[in-house]
């Protein structure tokens, strides 16, 4: 027992100075419901109040980041200044992508459903948010506020991702966009997608590991894209269950295909490759 006692003490002295992840979550909360009042306990009624709440959320950033200088490498104010300044960018780019789950989806009756019911949403807009702190430097937090979102979603998207603009995730779980994936505008994934790396090794970690979607891409459910060097060109459709680890051209369309030879054979499965006059490569 003496023994147990001293390992769990040397685990708490050792502890690294990090923000605790309920600071991190009530502050991804608190910035969240000001910016959709969805997601707020008291209605704001008067715009002092989003004033001074915005005051407040500053100054909860700033203080975040002053005490934890070890995960960015500027000034804790400055930082948090900075990353305010564009949250109007930030709010305005999450409503583009509300509005392409409207478009995306037929299920969809309005826009209150989609933000008070779509993981899709929750998580875009945890990525979002956490992207905005990603670009300015800041270490780790980016990341607790989309792992907190990932573990109310089953949606897993790294803050250093690229998202263009009017990005619609359907359904969403099991969703997995990596750390250097880039995606342009207009793109439309589904639940199940994985968007990863071929490499794990450790070597690798500062290049370019995970796919690149183009414009007017969609994606359906269970397609696994791997590769840095792997470019989905724009406008092409990736069928379900698709595995793919090189590129394909532009209005491609890349579908699953079983075929039976014979009542009594084994099921061969082949992929069908078709470009924009939907003619068979």
């Amino acid at each position: 027992m003496d023994s147990f006692v001293s390992k769990l003490y040397k685990s708490h002295r050792d502890c690294s100075e990090c923000p605790s992840p309920k600071v991190i979550q009530q502050f991804f909360e608190d910035t969240l419901g000001l910016l959709f009042p969805e997601f707020t306990v008291d209605k704001i009624s008067e715009e002092s109040q989003i004033e001074a709440a915005l005051f407040q959320l500053k100054s909860d950033l700033s203080s975040i980041l002053d005490r934890n200088p070890h995960l960015h490498n500027g000034i804790g104010s400055k930082i948090a200044h900075a990353f305010f300044l564009n949250l109007e960018q930030v709010f305005d780019w999450i409503h583009q992508d509300v509005d392409a789950m409207f478009a995306g989806d037929p299920a969809a009756k309005s826009r209150t459903e989609i933000l008070r019911s779509y993981p899709g949403f929750y998580a875009i807009a945890a990525y979002r948010i956490a992207h905005s702190l990603n670009g300015l430097g800041v270490k780790l937090i980016p990341r607790m506020i989309t792992e907190f979102a990932h573990s109310r979603t089953g949606i897993d998207i790294h803050p250093g991702a690229t998202i263009g603009q009017y990005f619609c995730i359907d359904h969403g779980t099991g969703v997995v966009i990596g750390e250097t994936t880039e995606i342009g505008n207009n793109v439309k994934i589904y639940q199940g997608v994985t968007l990863g790396a071929l490499s794990v090794d450790k070597a690798d970690a500062d290049s370019k590991r995970h796919p690149t979607i183009e414009d007017d891409v969609v994606i359906y459910s269970g397609a696994t894209i791997l590769g840095g060097n792997t470019v989905i060109g724009r406008g092409s459709v990736i069928g379900g269950n698709v595995w793919l680890t090189k590129s394909v051209a532009r209005g491609s369309k890349v579908y699953y295909q079983t075929q039976m030879y014979h009542a009594e054979s084994a099921v061969t499965d082949m992929y069908i490759f078709k470009n924009d006059q939907d003619e068979a490569i």
